[in-house]
């Protein structure tokens, strides 16, 4: 332990001296497994932040507490429940603290451990349990992360499933311009609710339907939204508790750019959600992209696919231009260790299609619209297949091994 961390009487005792004998270790540790540190949601004792407990014959108990840092707003609230839960011992005579402060692995790993906890007690949501959750994120804005996503979502539905979109592009919704829809959102009575419940919009899509839900039915199209962190979160997890989702095959999500707080808060609403990373071809772009999916591993969600976005543009004459350069996608997908879905090409239609509200993979013609079917049937048929509820497996949902998962995101830094 560091020389800052030496011993600090912290609080009188409670019993003048013991009246039994003094408690064991494990009673120690017991105890100290229901002190809850309130930023992390867990017991000091699982996060590893308690390294040592000394207990001598006369009942004094002197306890080791590591922060992850040494100016913890909370240490006076761990020190109050540290003494409050250890002194109820009839053998204690006295309670110590030693205060120490955790290394980068330490704090790593305690962080690591904290997501895990958050992740195993997600809060109920309106989404199926046999619904595919796919994130679409991306690691800035201007990659066409929207234009991904309608196209896909479109293109799936096209193929006769039950699609939700939900534009948690909070701040930059665009999502339902590029679908064309443009009705309010109403909230009705549902029956069993006790409470009304957001309806999402709806269009039908050949044998499919899309359930679209966006703040751009909220407020007016060229209204600014200038809400903080904590506001954004709770209108992500309004759209996923409060809505009437009902029945999906599919949930593909419009991230904001980004490793903010709505990303965190996905990641612990929708512990199953996998990401799909989007990136221009452009080699600055895909190191800004990593973040993204080391967020996602970082919080424990899969990342199962790369998309390059805005690739090569060929001209009529046929010959191509790499407008915004070459590679990214490739370099992105080895880095992180995910397949590369494809590689959209730079084309008007795509951007005539999302200004119509008519996307381009849907009856559109050309490499673009051929590209975005093509990762579609790739996502249906080997990436993520839809999950019929009666095969629905919950094992798999905790059955992991938390050590293995630890070392593993440890490793990450």
């Amino acid at each position: 332990m560091s020389a800052d961390t030496a011993p600090a009487a912290t609080g009188s005792a409670t019993n003048p001296g013991p009246a039994v004998a003094p408690p064991t270790h494990d009673e120690v540790m017991a105890a100290l497994a229901t002190v809850i540190d309130p930023e992390l949601g867990a017991d000091i004792v699982s996060l590893g932040m308690v390294p040592s407990v000394d207990i001598t014959p006369d009942g004094l108990v002197t306890v080791g507490v590591k922060l992850t840092i040494r100016g913890c707003p909370l240490r006076a609230e761990i020190k109050k429940e540290v003494e409050s839960k250890v002194s109820v011992h009839p053998g204690v005579s006295d309670v110590k603290i030693s205060w120490g402060e955790m290394d980068a692995d330490e704090r790593s790993e305690v962080m690591t451990k904290a997501r895990w906890n958050a992740r195993q007690n997600a809060p109920d949501t309106e989404i199926p349990l046999s619904c595919k959750v796919l994130a679409i994120a991306s690691g800035k804005g201007g990659v066409g992360k929207s234009s991904v996503t309608v196209n896909l979502a479109a293109a799936l539905a096209g193929a006769g499933h039950t699609v939700g979109v939900l534009d948690a592009d909070i701040w930059g919704f665009s999502v339902p311009r590029l679908l064309g829809i443009s009705d309010r959102m109403e909230a009705r009575q549902i029956e069993g609710s006790d409470k009304p419940k957001i309806v999402p919009n709806e269009r039908p899509v050949g044998d499919g339907v899309l359930k679209v839900v966006s703040t751009g039915f909220l407020v007016e199209e060229d209204t600014a939204l200038m809400w903080r962190g904590l506001m954004l979160t709770k209108a992500v997890e309004q759209f996923l508790r409060d809505v009437q989702w009902g029945d999906l095959d599919y949930l593909l999500i419009d991230m904001p750019p980004g490793t903010g707080d709505v990303q965190m808060g996905l990641a612990r609403m929708l512990p199953s959600t996998d990401l799909i990373v989007v990136t221009t071809p452009a080699l600055a772009a895909q190191k800004v992209a990593q973040r993204a999916a080391d967020m996602a591993q970082r919080s424990f969600l899969s990342v199962i696919g790369v998309i390059e976005n805005m690739s090569a543009f060929t001209c009529d004459h046929g010959e191509s231009y790499a407008l915004f350069g070459e590679g990214g996608g490739e370099a992105l997908a080895d880095a992180i260790g995910a397949p590369l879905l494809g590689k959209v090409p730079l084309e008007a239609a795509v951007a005539a299609g999302g200004d119509a509200g008519d996307p381009v993979s849907l009856a559109g013609t050309g490499a673009a619209a051929d590209e975005f079917r093509s990762i579609a049937r790739q996502i249906l048929s080997e990436i993520a297949p839809p999950t019929p509820p009666a095969n629905l497996d919950m094992a798999g949902c905790t059955a992991r091994e938390f050590e293995s998962v630890t070392a593993v995101a440890v490793s990450r830094g």
